[in-house]
């Protein structure tokens, strides 16, 4: 089984940073795309940011040059730098991966269970 937990939300003001981590844990055999997602009240989810294993990086319009996507695969752990942020950023983050667990043949999509984000003054 294959458990991804994000930490790192939290209050922020505007203009302010957070940084998230997603860390991911199990019978990992291999990582392979993975991203960020968010969904504010009301809203669809949206894709944030994602990253190939290989390190390829595509961001939303919305955080682009405010946002940056960065994983570590000898820990298994990806991470989201929010700088500048703005109201508008207000929403759960969720961890996704595709991942293939040792004895598997094919990969599969995980989520984590959410972190909020909120920013206020």
């Amino acid at each position: 089984q294959v458990q991804l937990v994000e930490s790192g939300g939290g209050l922020v003001q505007p203009g302010g940073s957070l940084r998230l981590s997603c860390a991911a844990s199990g019978s990992i055999f291999s990582m392979n795309d993975m991203g960020w997602y968010r969904q504010a009240p009301e809203k669809q989810r949206e894709l944030v940011a994602a990253i190939s294993s290989g390190g390829s990086t595509n961001y939303a319009d919305s955080v682009k040059g405010r946002f940056t996507i960065s994983r570590d695969n000898a820990k298994n752990m990806m991470y989201l730098q929010m700088n500048s942020l703005k109201p508008e950023d207000t929403a759960v983050y969720y961890c996704n991966a595709y991942i293939q667990i040792h004895g598997a043949t094919s990969r599969f999509r995980y989520w984590g269970q959410g972190t909020q984000v909120t920013v206020s003054s």
